[in-house]
């Protein structure tokens, strides 16, 4: 690729930038909010209720101190998933733990909760063998030995963990056994996702890692300059602690890994603090990519060679660095098409301070920062994390939900206007290439203020909208039922793989509505450190049929003319549609 003046400019601001004086952990640009523009004045008829409690959604999400934060290893939190387990057509759910610095409480466990069909769960963490206490991180979800029942991989700070499907409700540890076990020093596991770079039907996996952390070793709030902000000491990092290196594991077709992370290329990207991944062919060739959120540090975008390696051209494609070349705290990735333009857009939630970031794809795999201009650029009040390019009113244009909340609990008291519990934003998408935020239209779910961290989107009631689960830190989890009303169109489009592999993961979907076309990913990963549901769900408006297009990770281009809408359709590479596996809607 030809070196720009742009592109120069961008990576001479980067090393500039990572050599400057430190005056806190984390990076903001502490910009002043864009002006917001007057309110449409357009009815949004999506309402979002947190239900968990009576979902039986009860028990808290354990994740370190309550009252302060000794340690960073406290305060990033974990993410979750809707994750259909027993293949009965309903998204159960899946939720991490964390622990505490003086030992783990009862309550500290990873649940697996399994969808009553009713608007209720049940928890089955016990007879699931999921249950374990540590400082669990991410969760990538999909069927990497091809059986028809998706796995778990659970990134921690220690040691990552692969559970098998066993397809009767239970999971097995095969973590040793895969060759996915890493012995020496602790790592601190933190994005991961499912991806067949080398689109031979297996899929294969990357894993980000954070910080080289050492618990002995680890300097204290006030210690020095990364660990104070604001005038108050906090936890110290992630800026002036070592950064983490990334892996990627080969699927060798026989439940077995191998660590190829140097034959890859991916060891020769610089080190960083990696976070959330998403994978998906984001220069439509055919083979997927890989994108890593940052935080403080550039974000990573490794472009697929076909040969079975990566170069990372993060900066050079423009999803590295701010607009006016500063670098970011990269936590969370939303995936999709928000100007509905058939290429895959990304958006990346930061610190306190800046705005979140909007990238508009061109489809050859370049990016422009359009924060400003889509009007997003507005809030900056807020510690951002998990997010999701959403149709939640199904309008046909996808909105932005995100989860909000702080690392620093102490700093309230001293500074009442920097809460620990803040309330998500919600952008309503206009539909004309800008955005509107929403702080009650939402509805209660949106406004109530957490401390959360990841989230996953899907449509655990199967009634047509989509839902959202949320992380919330040393609390229970919030589980926002939408009701859309007036009621729009829909279609929902789940994909299994033949000779890709069986999850689909990699493949893309361009739905054609009433002159209109929007495209989704299958990813294993989104938000921040999460999984949602598998389906694709396009909200459709008025429009009464649609035409669905399938790109297969292997290759394969499929058309399918005039699906009827509101409806679950499930697509068979190289087949066409199949009966709905256990599907009922509500």
């Amino acid at each position: 690729m030809t070196i720009t003046r742009r592109s120069f400019v961008l990576f001479s601001l980067c090393a500039a930038a990572a050599k400057s004086a430190l005056s806190q952990g984390i990076a903001s640009r502490d910009v002043k909010a864009q002006a917001a523009p007057p309110p449409s004045g357009k009815p949004f008829n999506a309402h979002l209720e947190d239900i968990a409690e009576a979902a039986g959604l009860k028990a808290p999400v354990i994740y370190g101190g309550v009252e302060s934060k000794k340690y960073i290893l406290e305060a990033n939190g974990c993410g979750c998933a809707f994750i259909d387990y027993d293949n009965d057509g309903w998204m159960d759910v899946l939720l991490l733990s964390g622990t505490r610095l003086e030992g783990a409480p009862a309550e500290a466990t990873n649940r697996l909760y399994k969808n009553n069909r009713d608007g209720t769960f049940t928890d089955v963490t016990e007879k699931s063998g999921l249950k374990m206490a540590g400082w669990a991180n991410g969760v990538c979800v999909a069927d990497y030995n091809n059986d028809g029942f998706d796995d778990i991989f659970i990134t921690y700070f220690g040691q990552n963990r692969l559970f098998r499907n066993n397809g009767n409700g239970t999971f097995t540890d095969v973590t040793k056994q895969a060759g996915l076990w890493e012995d020496g020093p602790p790592r601190w596991g933190a994005g991961c996702a499912f991806v067949d770079y080398d689109r031979d039907g297996h899929l294969d996996l990357f894993v980000s890692n954070y910080i080289r952390f050492d618990l002995q070793h680890a300097p204290v709030p006030g210690e020095n300059s990364t660990c104070n902000w604001k005038g108050v000491p906090v936890n110290c990092g992630p800026r002036g602690l070592p950064t983490g290196r990334h892996s990627l594991y080969h699927n060798d077709g026989d439940g077995t890994f191998t660590n190829v992370t140097k034959k890859a290329g991916i060891d020769v990207a610089i080190e960083s603090y990696g976070m959330t991944v998403v994978t998906a062919d984001f220069d439509e060739d055919g083979w997927p990519d890989i994108f890593v959120a940052c935080d403080s540090t550039p974000s990573l975008l490794f472009m697929n060679n076909h040969d079975g390696t990566f170069r990372e051209e993060g900066v050079m494609r423009g999803v590295a660095l701010s607009e006016d070349g500063m670098e970011q705290a990269g936590m969370g990735v939303g995936i999709g098409d928000y100007n509905l333009d058939g290429h895959l857009d990304l958006f990346k939630t930061h610190f306190i301070g800046d705005t979140d970031g909007f990238y508009r794809s061109d489809g050859k795999g370049n990016f422009d920062d359009v924060t400003r201009l889509v009007k997003v650029g507005v809030e900056t009040r807020y510690t951002s994390w998990g997010t999701g390019l959403v149709d939640f009113d199904n309008d046909g244009y996808p909105d932005v939900l995100i989860a909000t909340g702080s690392v620093y609990p102490e700093v309230e008291a001293k500074l009442p206007q920097y809460p620990y519990k803040t309330p998500r934003v919600l952008f309503r998408n206009l539909g004309d290439g800008t955005f509107e935020e929403l702080p009650t239209q939402g509805g209660p779910g949106i406004s109530t203020p957490h401390s959360s961290r990841g989230c996953a989107f899907g449509d655990f009631d199967n009634d047509g909208d989509m839902d959202v689960l949320i992380m919330n830190m040393n609390e229970r989890p919030s589980l926002l039922r939408n009701d859309v009303d007036p009621k729009q169109h829909w279609v929902k489009v789940k994909l299994e793989g033949v000779k890709s592999n069986r999850s689909a993961i990699g493949a893309r979907v361009i739905v054609h509505y009433g002159g209109k076309k929007q495209v989704q990913a299958v990813v294993s990963q989104s938000s921040y450190y999460s999984c949602s549901d598998p389906r694709l769900h396009f909200g459709l408006g008025a429009v009464t049929s649609a035409d669905v297009e399938i790109f297969w990770p292997n290759g394969l281009h499929e058309m399918f003319k005039a699906v009827a809408v509101d409806q679950l359709v499930t697509f068979r590479e190289g087949v066409g549609r199949v009966d709905n596996k256990g599907w009922k809607k509500s």
